[in-house]
C-alpha cells in the first residue's frame, strides 16, 4: 500500500530535507520514525526537498508499506519518535500510481521578513531580518513581472540540476503586517534557490538599492549576476502541496498558513 503523509518541520538545525551521511535531516528522522511504526525499512518521496534551515508547514511525501496500520497509527506512532522540531501531521492511503513530486500540480511557498531596527529574538531562525524601511506595494508591483512561464535562469542557484530553467508562476503577492512582510509565490516547479533570490532582489527594490524595474530586468537577462543576492534560508516555508482532486488529499491539505498572526 502506498501511504501519503503531510509533514511540518522547523528546518533550523537540519541540513534540508534530503537524508546526508554527516549531517541531521529531515527526510532521515522521518524514514526512522516511520520505519519503527511499520517495523520494516521505509523509503520516503517528497513533494519539494527543502534547503538547510527552511521549514515547512505541508510538505507531502509518500512511502510504501504492507504494515496493517490506521492512519491515526501512523501519525501517533511516528510522533513519538520525530524530534521535537518535526511533526507528522495527517496519513492517508492513496493510490499505487501517486507521486508526492510528480503527481503534485503546484507548490506554494512564504517568504517572511522582519522589517524593524531591531535584530529579531524570538523569531531569529524563522524570519529574514532587514533593518531598512521596505516598501512592499512596490515589491508586490515589481514581483507581478514573473508572473507567467519564463525562463528563470536569473534566480537560479549555480548548483541548480533542473533540466530547464523554465517555470510557470501562476501567482506572487508581497504585503505588510505590521513589522512583518510576506512574499507568497506559488508556481508549477521551482529551481534551487529561486524564491530566495528573487526574495533577495525584491527586498533590494524594497530598500530602493534597485529600480522597480529590476526584477522585469533581470527576467529578462538570463543572467545570475543581473537578479539580487540570495537571502536568509530562515524565512523561506514550503507552505501547500496542491494534486489533483482524483488523488484523494484535498481534506487533508491544509490550506497556505499564515506563520505571523495578521499576515
Amino acid at each position: 500500500m502506498r501511504i501519503a503523509v503531510g509533514v511540518e518541520y522547523d528546518g533550523s538545525r537540519f541540513r534540508g530535507w534530503q537524508r546526508q551521511e554527516r549531517a541531521p535531516s529531515v527526510q532521515a528522522a522521518l524514514e526512522e520514525a516511520l520505519g519503527f511504526v511499520a517495523d520494516h525499512p521505509v523509503a520516503l518521496t517528497c513533494a519539494g526537498r527543502t534547503d538547510a534551515g527552511v521549514h515547512a508547514t505541508a510538505q507531502v511525501a509518500h512511502f510504501d508499506s504492507d504494515a496493517p496500520r490506521s492512519a491515526r497509527a501512523w501519525v501517533l506512532g511516528a510522533n513519538t519518535r520525530l524530534p521535537p522540531e518535526i511533526a507528522l501531521l495527517w496519513a492517508a492511503p492513496v493510490e499505487p500510481g501517486f507521486h508526492a513530486r510528480h503527481s503534485a500540480l503546484s507548490r506554494s511557498y512564504r517568504y517572511v521578513i522582519q522589517n524593524r531596527l531591531s535584530r529579531p529574538g524570538l523569531y531569529r531562525r524563522r524570519v529574514c531580518w532587514v533593518h531598512e524601511p521596505l516598501d512592499a506595494e512596490r515589491m508586490h508591483e515589481a514581483a507581478q513581472a514573473l508572473v507567467g512561464q519564463h525562463d528563470f535562469s536569473a534566480f537560479r542557484a549555480a548548483e541548480c540540476q533542473s533540466r530547464t530553467p523554465v517555470r510557470r508562476v501562476e501567482r506572487i503577492s508581497v504585503r505588510r503586517a505590521g513589522e512583518f512582510v510576506a512574499l507568497d509565490v506559488t508556481a508549477n516547479a521551482f529551481l534551487h534557490h529561486m524564491v530566495r533570490n528573487i526574495a533577495g532582489t525584491l527586498i533590494q527594490v524594497g530598500c530602493g538599492e534597485r529600480p522597480a524595474n529590476a526584477v522585469a530586468d533581470a527576467l529578462a537577462s538570463r543572467d545570475r549576476a543581473a537578479a539580487g543576492p540570495t537571502a536568509d534560508a530562515a524565512g523561506l516555508y514550503l507552505t501547500r502541496v496542491r494534486y489533483p482532486p482524483e488523488a484523494g488529499l484535498a481534506m487533508a491539505e491544509p490550506a497556505a498558513w499564515a506563520m505571523i498572526p495578521g499576515v
